[in-house]
C-alpha cells in the first residue's frame, strides 16, 4: 500500500479534491487516505465525531445538486477512477462528549466517579494530556456490550457504503482484541476485500503483536524516529513482519513538518522517503510533504487557506521511488532486514531479502544529510545471498557495472539500492 494521506481540512470542500487526487496519481500511490469527515462536537476536532452517520457541513460542496451522501459516493467513484482505494479513519475508541450517544446510551461509556471518563494519554516526559472534549466507549466492561458493538457494525456498514474499502482504525490497541476480531469478521461479510490498518503508534510491541493478530492486513511501524543508530527499530520490525504488514511514513498528520525538523533541508525529505518506502511493505505520506510544507497539519485549526507555496518540489523523486517499489517484490514485502558493517559510520548499510526468495536488496544510505560521505565496499556481492547479479536502480547516476572494489561518494542524505534480478 502507498498511502497519500489528504487532509479534509487543508483541501477543504468535496468540490476542490481533483486536483490533490490527480496529483497522488501521478506520484504513484495506490490509496488515498483521509481523516474523519463526519459531523464534529463543539470542540471542531476531527476526532471528536458527534454523529457517525452524517458528513460535517464544513466538506459539504454547496454548489452540488447531490445530498452530502452521495457527494461522498461520487468522490470516492472518481477516486477509484484515478486508480486509487479510499480508506477512510475508523474512530471507534471515543466519541465527541456532546453526542447524543453520551445521553442515549450512557452505559456505553467509561465512567470515573460517576462521569464520563474523557481519554488521555501519559507523554515521554510524563506529562499527561486529556482530551476534554472526547467520551470514552467501554468497550471492555460496558453492561450493553452487545448493543454497542452492534452500533460499531452498523458504523462500518454505513461506511462501506460510501465506498470506501478500507479504514485506518485509529488508536486500535486501545480495543479488545476479540471485538476487533468479530467487527473484521463481521465486515467481511459484507465486502471481503475490506482492508482494516491498526494504528498502533505509542504502545509496547507486545501489544502491537496482540491488535495485529486480530486480522488487521497491516501496522504502522516507527521508523520515521529511528536515528539509523539503535537496533531498537529492526527489533521491533523483526517481531512482528511476520504477523502483519507495516507501513513506514517521513511524517504523519500527528507529527511536526519534516521540512522544518531538518532546517528545511531538501534532502533530509528525499533521504526518509528513500528509506520508509523501502523499508516496510507500505509507505505513507501526508499532503504537502512533496512541496516541503512548514505548517504542522491541525484537526481542529487547519484551513484551506494555509495551503502554502512550493518550497521544494519532490513529485518527481516521490514517483522514481514509487516506481521501485512497484518494480521490484522484495520492495513491497516485510522480509527479514539485516544492517551490514560499514567501514564509514556515516553511511547506514541494510540487506533486505523477500521471504519467498522473490529477490534481495542492499541499501546504503549517507545518514548526513549536509555532507559528502564515503562508501567503500570491498565486494558487495559478499552481503548477499544468491549468485546475483546486482543490478544499481538508484535515483541518481545508476551504474552499468558495479566494481570490485566498490567505492562511491554519497552526496548529503543520498541512498545507492541494488536490487538482484527474480
Amino acid at each position: 500500500m502507498k498511502i497519500y494521506n489528504l487532509f479534509p481540512r487543508l483541501v477543504g470542500r468535496f468540490g476542490e479534491w481533483t486536483p490533490h487526487l490527480e496529483r497522488a496519481t501521478a506520484m504513484g500511490f495506490d490509496w488515498v487516505f483521509i481523516n474523519p469527515i463526519q459531523k464534529t462536537g463543539r470542540s471542531g476536532s476531527l476526532y471528536s465525531i458527534v454523529d457517525y452517520f452524517s458528513i460535517d457541513p464544513e466538506f459539504i460542496d454547496r454548489r452540488s445538486r447531490l445530498d452530502p451522501d452521495a457527494q461522498v459516493r461520487a468522490l470516492v467513484a472518481q477516486t477509484e477512477r484515478l486508480g486509487l482505494s479510499m480508506m477512510i479513519d475508523l474512530v471507534i475508541n471515543h466519541c465527541a462528549i456532546d453526542s447524543p450517544l453520551v445521553k442515549e446510551h450512557p452505559e456505553w461509556f467509561v465512567r470515573e466517579g460517576g462521569r464520563i471518563a474523557n481519554p488521555f494519554c501519559v507523554e515521554a516526559d510524563g506529562t499527561k494530556i486529556v482530551w476534554y472534549d472526547l467520551a470514552q466507549f467501554d468497550h471492555a466492561h460496558s453492561s450493553d456490550r452487545k448493543g454497542l458493538e452492534e452500533f460499531l457494525h452498523r458504523v462500518i456498514a454505513h461506511l462501506a457504503g460510501l465506498g470506501f474499502k478500507g479504514f485506518r482504525c485509529d488508536a486500535a490497541y486501545q480495543i479488545p482484541t476479540e471485538l476487533w476480531q468479530r467487527l473484521i469478521r463481521h465486515a467481511h461479510q459484507i465486502d471481503p476485500n475490506l482492508v482494516f490498518v491498526a494504528e498502533t503508534l505509542g504502545c509496547s510491541p507486545e501489544q502491537t503483536c496482540a491488535t495485529a493478530s486480530a486480522g488487521f492486513d497491516a501496522i504502522f511501524n516507527s521508523s520515521k524516529w529511528w536515528d539509523f543508530e539503535g537496533d531498537w527499530l529492526l527489533e521491533q520490525y523483526e517481531l512482528t513482519r511476520r504477523i502483519a504488514p507495516s507501513i513506514s511514513f517521513p511524517e504523519s498528520h500527528d507529527t511536526e513538518r519534516l521540512f522544518l525538523e531538518s532546517g528545511q533541508n531538501p534532502n533530509a525529505m528525499r533521504q526518509r522517503y528513500l528509506f520508509a518506502a523501502l523499508f516496510s511493505t507500505g509507505v505513507m505520506i501526508p499532503i504537502g510533504f512533496e512541496y516541503g510544507f512548514s505548517s504542522r497539519l491541525d484537526v481542529v485549526n487547519t484551513t484551506p487557506e494555509q495551503w502554502e507555496g512550493v518550497n521544494v518540489d519532490l513529485t518527481h523523486e516521490i514517483a522514481q521511488i514509487n516506481r521501485i517499489k512497484d518494480r521490484y517484490p522484495v520492495f513491497r514485502s516485510e522480509g527479514p532486514i539485516e544492517r551490514i558493517p560499514c567501514s564509514n559510520p556515516a553511511i547506514l548499510m541494510l540487506h533486505k531479502s523477500h521471504p519467498e526468495g522473490r529477490g534481495e536488496a542492499l541499501l546504503a544510505l549517507n545518514k548526513d544529510v549536509w555532507n559528502r560521505q564515503l562508501l567503500r565496499v570491498e565486494n558487495l556481492y559478499h552481503h548477499i545471498r544468491t549468485p546475483g547479479p546486482l543490478r544499481d536502480v538508484s535515483l541518481e547516476w545508476a551504474m552499468d557495472f558495479l566494481p570490485t572494489p566498490f567505492e562511491f561518494e554519497l552526496t548529503p542524505g543520498m541512498g545507492r539500492v541494488l536490487v538482484t534480478e527474480v
